[in-house]
């Protein structure tokens, strides 16, 4: 867990997390980012302790660069603003007024709301894991994942298509350019897509003409070297 600045920045100023992680021995293979007691750590108040808030994209900025490449998988916080209702009937009690059942759906829709704005802003950010605290988080947690792949499914496949079939000469699909640098970071697209379930290896395969072997093997560069072998 990163829950506290020492753990973020050491006192020489030097990022702490891969001495932690070297210090582990081999045993350390998530970093989870502590999102209320980090904030708390750095006097902000509770109204603003929020996983949006920029001194954690910081936090987790650091994270991301100093532990890239180490094979330490990463995790964002959780949502504490919980989809439960704050009217409920009482055994042998009378039937919920109208009001209270109005109060209970904007409550559980202002809540699914944040909840969902949560996980896309950590998926854009490359945060692929979260934790929950409420079975009810589970609905917006499926709907942020699968939006945040299918949404842009089709023009990632046109991209990855193109540019794998020119052998990753630069390639112009519509007005974005992509390069050697952008291969990896479409392949990722796809890969992270099947393993959340948003898309199966069939479709993936379908779309961009790569084969399950190339996805399998999770390297561009390989993909390559067979395409011009």
């Amino acid at each position: 867990m990163i829950e506290t600045p020492q753990s973020v920045f050491g006192a020489d100023g030097r990022a702490a997390a891969p001495d932690l992680v070297a210090a582990g021995k081999g045993r350390v293979g998530s970093a989870h980012f502590g999102t209320y007691d980090y904030t708390a750590s750095l006097d902000i108040t509770a109204a603003h302790q929020h996983m949006a808030h920029p001194a954690c994209d910081f936090a987790k900025d650091v994270l991301k660069v100093s532990l890239a490449g180490t094979g330490v998988r990463l995790s964002d916080g959780a949502t504490n603003i919980l989809p439960v209702v704050p009217h409920r009937v009482q055994d042998g009690g009378p039937p919920l007024s109208e009001a209270e059942r109005a109060e209970n759906r904007r409550t559980m829709i202002a809540a699914w709301r944040l909840h969902y704005e949560h996980v896309r802003h950590s998926l854009e950010t490359a945060y692929y894991q979260g934790w929950d605290l409420h079975p009810a988080q589970l609905p917006t947690r499926y709907a942020a994942v699968f939006t945040f792949f299918m949404e842009g499914l089709d023009a990632a496949a046109e991209r990855l298509h193109n540019f794998v079939g020119k052998a990753a000469q630069a390639t112009l699909v519509g007005e974005v350019f992509d390069d050697a640098a952008t291969g990896q970071g479409l392949l990722n697209y796809f890969l992270r897509a099947i393993n959340c379930g948003a898309i199966a290896e069939a479709d993936a395969v379908a779309r961009t003409g790569l084969t399950l072997e190339d996805f399998r093997g999770k390297s561009f560069l390989a993909i390559l070297k067979r395409r011009r072998a």
